[in-house]
């Protein structure tokens, strides 16, 4: 079954476990990341420190807080996976809503499904081409974020949350596409 057609929960399951897969396959965590001036611990530090001030602000929900990701990366990681899984897998979740200024009211289960976990599914490339581990996303995964997220370029790059494109060859594989739309160089090494 493709990662599209999971429920919020069993996606960032999947997802979340191919990431740590990564994290723990990591033995540098001072490596070179293809975000320009990330090394392979601000790949997790990103990712654990952005959802909890949104959850807390948005919907009045507090994860636990772990270890620093400059001290222990995998263990600030661990912690952080385990408290959104476990959000996700409340069934109260699922009539809770997230409220923010710019996103409007959605469900909590929605909003962290399509903000969080397809930025973990997005930074799992970053991670493993950071520390040379498989690269490989669920080609239908990358499809479906690339053809949506296409239509929104002018806004998505407004924001600040992506750098300019960076061109792939015509016809180039849906990973290829997602990889070079979201501002990394798909032929990047450390």
């Amino acid at each position: 079954m493709s990662l599209t057609e999971l429920s919020a929960a069993e996606r960032h399951r999947q997802i979340a476990a191919g990431f740590t897969d990564r994290v723990e396959g990591t033995k540098d965590w001072d490596a070179p990341a293809p975000v320009a001036g990330w090394a392979a611990r601000d790949v997790v530090r990103h990712l654990v420190e952005w959802l909890p001030g949104l959850l807390s602000s948005g919907a009045g929900v507090t994860l636990p807080a772990g270890p620093g990701a400059d001290a222990d990366p995998a263990g600030a990681w661990r912690v952080h996976v385990t408290a959104v899984q476990a959000l996700l897998d409340d069934p109260g979740t699922a009539g809770r809503t997230l409220s923010n200024p710019h996103l409007g009211e959605i469900p909590l289960d929605q909003a962290i499904d399509r903000f969080y976990t397809t930025d973990v599914f997005m930074h799992t490339w970053d991670l493993a081409r950071a520390t040379g581990q498989d690269e490989t996303l669920e080609t239908e995964m990358c499809a479906t974020l690339v053809s949506g997220m296409e239509p929104m370029d002018e806004m998505l790059r407004a924001s600040g949350q992506y750098g300019p494109a960076v061109p792939v060859p015509a016809g180039a594989d849906p990973q290829t596409r997602l990889i070079g739309f979201i501002g990394r160089d798909p032929n990047w090494t450390p």
